[in-house]
């Protein structure tokens, strides 16, 4: 499920991208030249898509993390056991993997043309460099993780984790991309660098987005004091066994506190 959820969002960012960016494509000519104008239809589809996979059953029963420094945060909070972490991880690395290969094959050359390249996520040479590319890396990825963990520890706003996430990630895609191409995710970025065989400045996404979600887990551990009520998922089925929660018929929270 994890891998699919995030195959999918590879899926719809590769094409859009195509239909987007490639000069041939009638979407493209009819929006004109302006980079910011194309980047809002991709920011609102993804958007949408990130917001709609954590309401899918898939979504809600996996968690719907589709990154391995969410699931690595949660595992640094105490929410997720280190072997599903591991496996976690592993899926997300494969459908990532699997999915640019197959789009690299199904697409051709128009996903290999320099203004698609095949999705990859990269600083945009000559304006913003591999600093600043690890700056806003680290800047959303933090925003993001500490905003999800506020909001899924909250009673009245937990049902609306998707949308939250949703909307950042709409956001991150119209203004954040021309500084680092808008990642979030190593194993996303890995899929489609290992397509287009371009390793450059790959580090930065290895390590900015991973650090700056730990560092969220343990700012928001201090701000609560340890207070962490919600187990690892976007939003609880409640309904069906939880893997995190180890029980089912579990509401989000523990039954002791639901009580009260």
């Amino acid at each position: 499920m994890e891998a699919a959820g995030l195959a999918g969002f590879m899926i719809s960012a590769g094409i859009l991208t195509l239909m987007l960016e490639h000069p041939d494509s009638v979407v493209h000519q009819a929006m004109g030249q302006s980079a910011v104008l194309r980047r809002v239809p991709l920011g609102l589809a993804m958007g949408a898509y990130s917001a709609g996979f954590v309401y899918t059953p898939w979504g809600r029963r996996s968690g719907a993390h589709m990154n391995p420094a969410v699931t690595w945060s949660f595992y640094r909070l105490g929410k997720v056991k280190l072997w599903d972490a591991v496996f976690y991880t592993l899926a997300h690395f494969a459908g990532a993997i699997a999915t640019a290969q197959l789009l690299k094959a199904m697409l051709g050359q128009a996903f290999a043309h320099p203004l698609v390249n095949y999705a990859t996520t990269l600083p945009k040479p000559g304006e913003h460099g591999t600093l600043d590319a690890f700056i806003a890396e680290f800047i959303i990825s933090f925003i993001l993780m500490l905003l999800l963990l506020f909001v899924i520890n909250s009673r009245r706003l937990e049902k609306f984790a998707g949308l939250f996430v949703g909307l950042l990630i709409g956001i991150y895609l119209i203004v954040e991309t021309p500084y680092s191409g808008m990642s979030l995710n190593p194993a996303r970025t890995f899929g489609s660098a290992l397509a287009a065989r371009h390793w450059t400045d790959l580090w930065v996404y290895f390590t900015a987005p991973p650090l700056a979600m730990l560092l969220a887990a343990e700012v928001f551990r201090r701000v609560k004091k340890g207070e962490l009520r919600a187990c690892a998922k976007l939003r609880h089925c409640d309904d069906r066994h939880c893997i995190f929660c180890d029980h089912k018929e579990s509401p989000r929270y523990p039954v002791e506190e639901a009580a009260h």
